[in-house]
């Protein structure tokens, strides 16, 4: 039975502290990367809406780097969204850079009311590489 290993990425331990989670986890070969939002060195939400979905991919990218991992190592998706039409444009044209080409990750995008004044979440599962 795989044990897990929390990851975390320099310079964000106090939040994960202050709400008691960790950035990701690794179990076995698997890195299962808790939900990063837009947020300013302060945790605080970035007001501009296309600044804040690339400070959360940013902070996601950071996540995975501290595990070994790229966007390429990146296998399922899913992005939270409170109006999710009149986002869905600006989050495609962020994610195209960080993701890439094909093929791409599984992807799931959920609607909902609430993202603690958030307006963009994003989280991951990503295959660790093996060492080389």
């Amino acid at each position: 039975m795989s044990t897990r290993e929390a990851i975390f990425p320099a310079g964000r331990h106090a939040l994960y502290e202050e709400h008691r989670y960790s950035a990701a986890i690794r179990s076995g070969d698997l890195l299962f990367v808790s939900g990063q939002v837009g947020s300013r060195v302060d945790g605080s939400p970035e007001p501009d809406f296309e600044r804040q979905v690339q400070l959360a991919f940013d902070n996601l990218a950071a996540v995975l780097k501290a595990a070994g991992c790229t966007f390429q190592d990146v296998v399922d998706v899913t992005t939270f969204h409170p109006d999710p039409q009149a986002q869905l444009e600006t989050v495609m044209a962020v994610r195209q850079k960080a993701i890439g080409e094909a093929p791409y990750p599984n992807w799931t995008a959920v609607g909902v009311t609430w993202l603690a004044g958030f307006d963009f979440e994003i989280k991951v599962i990503a295959r660790i590489p093996q060492a080389a």
